[in-house]
């Protein structure tokens, strides 16, 4: 038998425990994609409401109300007002934070009046409770005349009860105006309901205020012409609407709630947010966490990640003795196995770093690293709201970029666009991980600190630092007009919800195995390939010179690599990049590493692999690795430094590039970044291999 299906959409002010919702209802059966023809993440999940009822969820980006003022909200608007989106839902769960009852009601009364079926959720009753905040959710729901359900997202509480009401609302459909928008607006209203050929007063409004309906552009200039008869502004109109709407708000809010004294003068929120937003200690704590990251990234991730590379090297050694030695033993052990390693070996230091994020942003801490940096930031044209894209940009620069839609000031927003990238993001930590082992032994320390650690969180510093001083510099070359103020509201302190962690790092190693790990292995073989062959008769004519010689299989190998169409690309651009101190094996890594900077450790694993015998890790391989000129090792401090500052700021990620290029819709400005980029990246590279050789 078939399940019946319907389609929920969660809506909901920003940290109001929505997603938190979205995941004790769909699990870990939830995909994660982009809305149609936007930049914007769309998750959607499967839940079942009963034996023959599923629903498919969409959690739809956070808003305040039906009048957008970003990107992410206009997406919300569009799902929940236009019945020609597909998202369209067949119910709307509204999730309110029961702390902040009357921000959240406005947003419920709008969906309201558009007689959808609707249902709210009261989330987080429990720390209202205990704040003093008494909410009777009967009177709550006769007055709004919807089902209103009392719920502990994090620990799954009234979720049964939340699913009764769904499916009880979606056979109920009896719907009264919260307040009669016509009462202000008749006329207008009336003549656009014709036009819409529908007798919903709210929604016509909502058109009205837009001046847009189904997006065509006949239809909009209908709506100008009515806007222009009844001399309707609309932005006097919502301004108008909101207040009456919130008049009517505060007499519900006042009858269904009652304020109780609670013992201590002082909350934990307030003590907490004396230190953590103090002018000096605030900034002391954001920085003891982010050297306590980094130090227990290294150490926690040293275990499963040598785990990891002694069993590719057992499997590597297992498939070279089992399978007949050829081309295809070569091209799986060295080409595919070899790349895969480098692949998932960095899979424990990702999740390290995407569970101390998601934890950061779950305790309600990163809204305070904004508001403390914001008086910093705005010297560098910046403001409170770049913080977010730019510690995001520790993750990954693409959904950073997409983070700031939120700035509402065109040049700040193109400013933290441009400075982004400069993050050490996650693609770059193979990188540093790989080079940092090599040139800096395991048993060094600084004091009680691991020298590793210190200087992973130098290079992540450096990249902010960078990020700042390029900001500083466009301040001054881009122009406008208009001024910003930073709002953000403060969100109570929470306990982190621990499923919603696990599901963060599940889906971002996901991504990172299955997203870059199919252009990994894609490159990897590509590379091999290139290494293995050379044109015409190349090969024999090497091995027939060493034909007589005794222990000649380092040399052939060594001149088969060079004389490879891999060589002879690498050799093309050696002259280039030989003052930083690379060679042209590093130079095919830099080539292909644009695909993604991960490619960076595959390339060098597959390059380094091929033509030798032995199965040694990739560190070892390039441990091992002699200089040509000097006799000694060829990954010098001299050469490690260098080769990280180029991958700390050279845009080396068509990701990136192309969702700039989305986000700005211009080619201008991504060609900018790349060109900006990569000069910075060659010229710190040189000053620092040429000091420290």
């Amino acid at each position: 038998m078939t399940k019946e299906r319907i389609k929920i959409a969660l809506a909901g002010n920003p940290n109001s425990g929505k997603s938190t919702l979205f995941n004790a209802l769909t699990g870990l059966r939830q995909k994660v994609g982009n809305y149609p023809g936007i930049t914007v993440e769309k998750k959607t999940g499967i839940c079942n409401l009963d034996e023959d009822i599923k629903a498919e969820i969409i959690d739809l980006p956070g808003t305040y109300s039906l009048y957008p003022k970003s990107i992410d909200e206009r997406v919300a608007q569009q799902v929940i007002c236009n019945k020609d989106n597909q998202a369209y839902p067949d119910i709307t769960v509204v999730v309110a934070d029961a702390t902040n009852l009357r921000r959240s009601v406005f947003l419920i009364t709008q969906i309201i009046d558009l007689k959808m079926n609707v249902v709210l959720a009261l989330n987080m009753i429990d720390l209202s409770i205990s704040k003093g905040v008494i909410i009777d959710v009967k009177k709550l729901s006769d007055q709004l005349k919807i089902p209103v359900i009392a719920i502990n997202a994090r620990k799954q509480e009234g979720i049964k009860n939340l699913k009764k009401a769904i499916l009880k609302a979606t056979s109920e459909n009896t719907f009264e105006d919260f307040f009669s928008v016509k009462m202000l607006f008749k006329n207008p209203i009336e003549d656009t309901n014709k036009l819409r050929g529908a007798n919903n007063d709210y929604a016509s409004f909502l058109a009205l205020c837009m001046q847009e309906m189904s997006g065509e552009r006949k239809n909009r200039e209908e709506l100008h012409a009515i806007s222009k008869k009844h001399r309707f502004n609309p932005s006097r109109a919502q301004a108008q609407e909101t207040i009456k709407r919130y008049k009517k708000i505060d007499v519900v809010v006042d009858n269904c709630i009652t304020v109780v004294k609670v013992k201590g003068n002082r909350s934990i929120t307030k003590w907490l947010d004396d230190i953590l937003i103090h002018p000096i200690f605030g900034y002391v704590f954001f920085l003891s966490v982010l050297f306590l990251i980094f130090q227990a990234m290294f150490s926690w991730s040293a275990y499963p990640m040598d785990l990891i590379d002694s069993w590719f090297t057992n499997l590597s050694i297992w498939v070279a003795n089992t399978l007949p030695a050829g081309v295809l033993n070569d091209l799986i052990v060295k080409g595919i196995l070899a790349g895969l390693g480098g692949i998932i070996i960095f899979v424990p230091q990702i999740a390290f770093l995407f569970a101390f994020i998601a934890f950061l942003e779950d305790t309600g801490y990163m809204a305070r690293v904004g508001f403390i940096t914001d008086k910093l930031l705005r010297g560098f044209g910046l403001n409170g709201r770049s913080i977010i894209p730019l510690l995001s940009g520790a993750a990954c620069a693409v959904p950073a970029i997409m983070t700031a839609r939120t700035i509402s000031s065109w040049k700040e927003r193109m400013i933290t666009i441009m400075v982004t990238p400069l993050m050490s993001c996650s693609a770059r930590l193979p990188v540093y991980t790989l080079i940092i082992a090599m040139i800096i032994p395991t048993e060094q320390s600084w004091g009680p600190f691991n020298l590793q650690g210190l200087v992973m969180m130098a290079f992540y510093l450096l990249g902010f630092l960078a990020a700042l001083g390029t900001a500083f510099i466009m301040k001054f070359i881009l122009k406008a007009k208009e001024r910003s103020f930073y709002i953000m509201e403060m969100p109570s302190y929470k306990i982190p919800d621990w499923r919603g962690v696990i599901y963060t790092i599940v889906e971002k190693v996901k991504v990172f195995l299955f997203d870059a790990g199919k252009v990994i292995i894609a490159i990897s073989i590509v590379l091999w390939a290139l290494s293995s062959y050379a044109p015409g008769n190349k090969f024999k004519e090497i091995e027939n010179k060493w034909a007589d010689i005794e222990n000649a299989e380092v040399h052939i190998a060594a001149e088969k690599l060079e004389s490879s169409y891999a060589g002879i690309i690498g050799k093309s651009i050696e002259p280039a990049i030989k003052p930083l101190g690379f060679d042209w094996k590093i130079g095919i890594a830099l080539i292909t590493s644009f695909a993604a900077r991960e490619v960076f450790v595959g390339t060098m694993s597959t390059i380094y692999s091929v033509g030798d015998n032995s199965t040694q890790s990739i560190r070892e391989r390039l441990e091992s690795v002699k200089n040509p000129d000097t006799g000694k090792a060829f990954f010098t401090t001299a050469v490690g430094i260098s080769l990280m500052l180029f991958y700390a700021f050279a845009m080396q990620c068509m990701s990136t590039l192309a969702i700039v290029r989305r986000e700005t819709n211009s080619w201008k400005w991504p060609v900018i970044q790349f060109l900006y980029m990569g000069v910075l990246a060659y010229i710190s590279s040189f000053i620092a291999y040429q000091l420290l050789s």
